[in-house]
């Protein structure tokens, strides 16, 4: 067995989910380039502005895999912002995880402690947007069967025509349930018992930077769309890109002052580089 960490780039002057939308349809694309490229995914997260996937496939597989998927976003990603080769110079590293003991379990805490470490939320199974809900969870997810959907149905929830096996089940929130493609039972033996994932999770290094860490608390889609809506209400305009450099400046003071967003988080969700930000906010 060959496992392999992905870990894409950070974007710095942009984010890859913008809202629930992008979410969900980064969530179906994660199961449909799994399946095309034929590989197993061991556990998975969707951050804002990159993704880690733990999957047991062969190297050029796995390749063929982030490839997949940042083609199947990056075509979505166009058509609704109308934004070119957004992933196009976004790299990707494939790490080999060795097969000593405990290396698997730290990684997969690594992944799903992601969101904690950005302080989204304060367990990551309350993070939606990866894996985490799926382990030693009790309770069985509903949704339908994707065999049960008619042909236009499918395409428009997955945004893809692409097969996916029809037992898979899509949930009410319009993404694949990670119970149905993911290794479920192999990470559920893997870690033996609840209490010893829990362990792992605490003992993570993202575990450590949440406790020492004063940074953002606010997930960046909800600053976005705070965002929007100042733009449009302070300055009659659409975008941030549309801003002049005075409206610019006044933007991240009302994001920085409302939200508490660090400079790495503003440069983020405005598209404003960071030392440009850093040299506005000083003028306040």
């Amino acid at each position: 067995m060959t496992f392999i960490f992905i870990s894409t780039s950070h974007l710095e002057k942009s984010i890859w989910f913008k809202d629930d939308e992008d979410f969900t349809v980064g969530m179906n694309y994660i199961a449909i380039a799994a399946y095309l490229a034929n590989v197993r995914v061991i556990a998975f997260i969707l951050m804002s502005n990159h993704i880690h996937v733990l999957v047991e496939c062969p190297m050029d597989s796995a390749i063929e895999f982030i490839n997949k998927y940042k083609k199947l976003y990056s075509f979505y990603y166009r058509r609704k912002y109308g934004v070119k080769e957004l992933l196009r110079k976004n790299s990707a590293d494939f790490q080999e995880v060795g097969l000593e003991p405990e290396s698997l379990e730290r990684v997969i805490a690594y992944i799903l402690m992601n969101c904690v470490a950005a302080r989204i939320c304060l367990h990551p199974s309350g993070y939606k947007w990866g894996s985490c809900n799926s382990f030693f969870n009790s309770n069985k997810h509903k949704g339908t069967p994707i065999g049960r959907l008619r042909s236009q149905e499918r395409r428009k929830k997955l945004r893809s025509w692409k097969y996916v096996p029809k037992n898979w089940i899509i949930c009410d929130d319009g993404y694949i349930l990670p119970d149905s493609y993911i290794c479920l039972d192999f990470v559920e033996a893997l870690y033996g018992t609840p209490s010893r994932m829990t362990y792992f999770l605490n003992a993570s290094s993202k575990a450590k930077r949440a406790k020492d860490s004063s940074g953002p608390s606010f997930k960046d889609q909800n600053i976005n769309a705070v965002m929007i809506d100042i733009c449009q209400s302070l300055f009659q305009k659409y975008s941030p890109d549309l801003l002049d450099i005075r409206e610019q400046r006044e933007l991240l003071h009302q994001l920085h002052r409302r939200f508490g967003a660090d400079l790495s988080q503003l440069s983020r969700v405005t598209g404003i580089p960071y030392p440009e930000a850093a040299r506005m906010l000083d003028e306040f």
